[in-house]
């Protein structure tokens, strides 16, 4: 994916000023900045929720604004930050939605969306609790659940919007592993929005840094892990520690 020369206003208010990146195929690329840098109308424009003033987005280098919303979402799955559905749903029928955009209603077809459906339940690992309503599950599991649906949708590239909001430690560790065993082990390019600066180091092979809705930095943890351009980020002196070979960014 090619962003390029993007620019987008509520109004009068500037909120991306003339953004320019490609987004690595197969790798797991994070968005970071402090709030209000940019960084959710950014992800919204990536996955057609908005629509820029000026510039592209291009995916298999052809403008997002050319490709229909269904064609879209054959190439491109997506998990908000925020997910509704009603709570008497089950899992099961939730993550079947995903199949939605790419059914047929062949027998074949049929097979193959109640397939991808189950893999989709064993690789996130919330096939023992398919029947479940959406209402009974903790917020790991409903994310998890969410995560399940997009995957169901199969395709190659993976946005997801602070993914990690509101879990504890231990559901936030589980969903990051499960990103990353997602891009290892299946070769899915993963763009996410996260807040925590160290999970964004840890986890990712790119990082784009946001400040004043532009990039100011773009390139591995290791080169964005450094004292002088964390301070650009997001003025504030951080101190920055390497422990072998893992990088932390000490935040107290």
């Amino acid at each position: 994916m090619e962003v390029k020369e993007l620019d987008f206003s509520y109004g009068k208010e500037k909120v991306l000023n003339h953004i320019s990146f490609n987004i690595p195929k197969g790798k797991i690329t994070t968005l970071i900045g402090a709030n209000g840098c940019g960084k959710s109308t950014l992800f919204n424009v990536m996955t057609k929720n908005l629509r820029a003033q000026k510039g592209n987005v291009f995916l298999e280098g052809k403008d997002i604004n050319e490709i229909s919303l269904k064609q879209f979402a054959k190439l491109v799955s997506i998990v908000h930050q925020y997910n509704v559905a009603p709570g008497d749903l089950t899992v099961e029928k939730l993550i079947g939605y995903g199949r939605i955009a790419q059914s047929r209603f062949r027998k074949k077809d049929k097979e193959e969306d109640e397939k991808l459906i189950q893999w989709a339940m064993d690789i996130t690992g919330v096939k023992n609790f398919k029947n479940k309503q959406l209402s009974d599950l903790s917020g790991g599991q409903r994310q998890r659940v969410w995560i399940a649906m997009a995957l169901a949708q199969n395709t190659k590239i993976l946005f997801l919007d602070e993914p990690t909001t509101y879990l504890d430690i231990r559901y936030q560790i589980e969903i990051l592993k499960l990103i990353k065993q997602l891009n290892v082990e299946f070769g899915i390019t993963i763009v996410a929005v996260l807040h925590d600066i160290n999970q964004a180091i840890h986890y990712s092979d790119e990082i784009l840094a946001m400040k004043d809705g532009k990039i100011i930095a773009q390139g591995s943890p290791k080169e964005i892990a450094t004292e002088k351009i964390l301070r650009d980020i997001y003025d504030i002196d951080l101190k920055v520690e390497t422990v072998g070979k893992d990088i932390f960014v000490l935040t107290m």
